[in-house]
């Protein structure tokens, strides 16, 4: 992307703005530890250059301040994403190749089993509910829930809240919390 003079102009007269978004909405940038405050900084630029770009006029900084904010919430949630799909398929040591499936710790096993059992004695909207959920937490979107199941993300959201308020009030589920 190349921007004008003007639009340059505009970026870095909003400099400290990308810096404002971080303390204001990241807090504790060591806990992500793939992203230094260096990297969200960068990040932040990005999207303020982004809304120099695109901006059509109005207050220039309450733009930026957004774009600057979706640019780095984009990365956090695909750096997570990442890091959890990776933790679950198990890499092996050179990344190149996926070793033996990822098994869950001990702890977790009561819950699958549980799941497992609930799973067989409930109608199959919940049924998919509840796969959906465990799709959810390896990591995928309801959208690509969606395009496995071969419906739309809506519908998808739909099971997994009328899987949510069936587990909520399960006591199989409680014993094992």
């Amino acid at each position: 992307m190349r921007l004008t003079e003007e639009q340059r102009l505009k970026v870095e007269a909003n400099m400290g703005l990308v810096g404002k978004v971080i303390a204001d909405k990241v807090h504790g940038t060591n806990q992500y530890r793939i992203y230094s405050y260096e990297d969200l900084y960068q990040i932040g630029c990005i999207g303020l250059c982004k809304a120099a770009a695109t901006d059509k006029g109005g207050c220039f900084s309450t733009y930026a301040y957004r774009m600057i904010w979706n640019e780095i919430c984009d990365a956090l949630i695909y750096v997570n994403l990442r890091a959890n799909r990776e933790l679950l398929t198990g890499w092996d040591n050179e990344c190149t190749q996926v070793s033996e499936p990822y098994k869950e710790p001990d702890e977790h096993q009561g819950i699958e089993m549980v799941l497992s059992q609930i799973k067989g004695e409930v109608c199959p909207t919940i049924q998919k509910g509840i796969e959906a959920l465990v799709l959810k937490v390896q990591g995928y979107s309801g959208k690509e829930i969606g395009e496995k199941y071969g419906v739309s993300e809506r519908l998808v959201a739909a099971w997994i809240s009328k899987a949510r308020k069936y587990l909520k009030s399960c006591p199989q589920i409680q014993h094992q919390i």
